[in-house]
C-alpha cells in the first residue's frame, strides 16, 4: 500500500510539473481531446449509451427460446443474452455498462458479471464503420474486421472459465424510460470523454518529448495502446493495407489503456482481472483470424 501511494504521488507530481513547465502543450492537447469528443466520440456513442440502457432494462431477465442457444454457447445465465448482444453491437464501454447494470439489477451474480466483462465489451459497428472506414478502401474490409471482433469475442466466451449456466431469477421491474436513461447516458458519456481528454494530454506530452525519437510504426503502436481512437486515425500512415488490417484487428480487440480506464469507470466494484485476460486472448485470436482471412482473400 505504501509503495502504491508513493508511485501515485510521483506520477501526480510529475504531471503537475509538466503542466506548469509546458502549459502550451497541455492546452493544445486538451483542446484536441475536446474536439475529438465533440466531433467523433459523443455523436457515435451517446445515442448508443442511452438506447442500450433502455434496451438492457427492457430485455434483462427475459427468457427467450430464440436467444437460448447464445447463452448455451457462451455459458452465461439465461436472461443475460441482451447483455452479450449489447457488448457485441454497442461498442466500448457500452458492453461494460450493460454488465454493470445487469449486476446491479440482480440478473447477474458478481462472479458472472466479472466473467462477462471479458467478452462483453467490444468495439462496435459505429466506431468500426465510422473511424476505420477512413483508413481502408471499401466497406468490405471494415465489415470483415467487425466479423472478426464478434467471432473472437465468442471464442473468448468459450475459453474463459466461469460458473455453470443457470436461469436468472431477477425480479420484474419497470423498464427504464428515455427521461431516466438520458442522465445515465450523460454520466457514462462524461466518464468516457474525461478519459479521452486526459489521454490526449498524455499523448501530447509524449509526442513532444519522446515519440518523435521512435520509428513511425512503433510510435503508432504506442499511441494506439494508450488511446484507441488516436491510434486508429494514424493507420493510414501504413502503406500496406494487409498490415493495416492485422494491426487494426489487434488494436480493436485489445482496446488499450484508455478503454480499460473507461471500463473501470462504468463497472463500479466489479474486478477487471478477467477483463484484462479476455482482452489479451481476444487480441491474439483476432490476429489469427485476420491472418486466415488474408490468406483466403488477399488485400492489395
Amino acid at each position: 500500500m505504501r509503495t502504491k501511494r508513493l508511485l501515485s504521488l510521483i506520477f501526480c507530481a510529475t504531471g503537475m510539473l509538466l503542466l506548469i513547465l509546458d502549459a502550451k502543450t497541455a492546452l493544445y492537447a486538451a483542446s484536441e481531446g475536446i474536439s475529438l469528443c465533440i466531433t467523433v466520440v459523443i455523436p457515435s456513442l451517446f445515442p448508443l449509451l442511452v438506447l442500450s440502457t433502455m434496451i438492457n432494462s427492457t430485455l434483462s431477465g427475459l427468457k427467450s427460446p430464440v436467444l437460448r442457444p447464445i447463452s448455451k454457447l457462451c455459458r452465461i445465465p439465461e436472461g443475460a443474452e441482451p447483455v452479450l448482444l449489447l457488448g457485441l453491437l454497442g461498442g466500448y464501454p457500452v458492453g461494460a455498462a450493460g454488465v454493470r447494470q445487469a449486476y446491479d439489477s440482480g440478473v447477474l451474480k458478481k462472479v458472472e458479471a466479472e466473467r462477462m466483462l471479458a467478452f462483453c465489451n467490444n468495439a462496435g459497428p459505429a466506431f468500426i464503420f465510422g473511424i476505420l472506414s477512413l483508413q481502408f478502401e471499401g466497406v468490405g474490409v471494415c465489415f470483415a474486421i467487425w466479423v472478426v471482433q464478434i467471432v473472437s469475442s465468442l471464442v473468448v466466451s468459450m475459453i474463459v472459465p466461469g460458473c455453470d449456466q443457470r436461469k436468472t431469477t431477477a425480479p420484474v421491474r419497470e423498464p427504464i424510460t428515455m427521461p431516466q436513461a438520458i442522465p445515465i447516458g450523460l454520466r457514462n458519456m462524461a466518464n468516457v470523454c474525461g478519459w479521452v481528454i486526459v489521454f490526449r494530454v498524455i499523448i501530447g506530452f509524449l509526442e513532444r518529448w519522446l515519440l518523435w525519437l521512435l520509428p513511425q510504426r512503433l510510435s503508432l503502436i504506442v499511441l494506439a495502446l494508450l488511446e484507441l481512437t488516436n491510434g486508429c486515425l494514424l493507420l493510414s500512415n501504413i502503406e500496406q493495407q494487409a498490415t493495416r488490417f492485422l494491426i487494426a484487428s489487434a488494436f480493436l480487440a485489445l482496446g488499450g489503456i484508455c478503454v480499460a480506464m473507461q471500463t473501470a469507470s462504468v463497472s463500479g466494484t466489479l474486478s477487471l482481472r478477467k477483463y484484462y485476460i479476455g482482452k489479451l486472448l481476444q487480441a491474439v485470436i483476432s490476429v489469427v483470424l485476420s491472418a486466415l482471412l488474408l490468406l483466403i482473400f488477399p488485400l492489395a
